[in-house]
């Protein structure tokens, strides 16, 4: 029973820390409006992809729900605008661990 308790334990502590890892909080409050241009590309492994826009030095990622209008255009070069946020992650230690841009409201301009 002890060996059971300890490893629910380590589990639970376990979780917290992979949570703390990815904490952050979507700066929704002022989306700015921004024309991006760049390829469509499909990042990630099964179940976790995501869709992204790549161009200049920066990545965009596709809102889920935004996704259908560009799926289609992947590895092509796009021009789109849209409500551009940004999500600051922060690892369990409190040090940043990037910034990631995405995008919603999403109007392609030019596939």
């Amino acid at each position: 029973m002890k060996k059971f308790a300890a490893a629910a334990l380590a589990l639970i502590v376990l979780c917290a820390a992979l949570n703390a890892l990815g904490s952050g909080e979507k700066d929704g409050s002022k989306p700015q409006k921004v024309e991006v241009s760049g390829i469509v590309r499909l990042v990630g492994n099964s179940p976790m992809t995501s869709l992204v826009i790549t161009g200049g030095n920066r990545e965009w990622f596709i809102e889920s729900g935004e996704q259908g209008k560009l799926m289609h255009l992947q590895q092509q070069m796009v021009t789109v605008r849209a409500k551009e946020y940004y999500y600051d992650r922060v690892f369990a230690n409190g040090m940043s661990a990037g910034r990631h841009y995405y995008l919603k409201d999403i109007t392609v301009i030019s596939p």
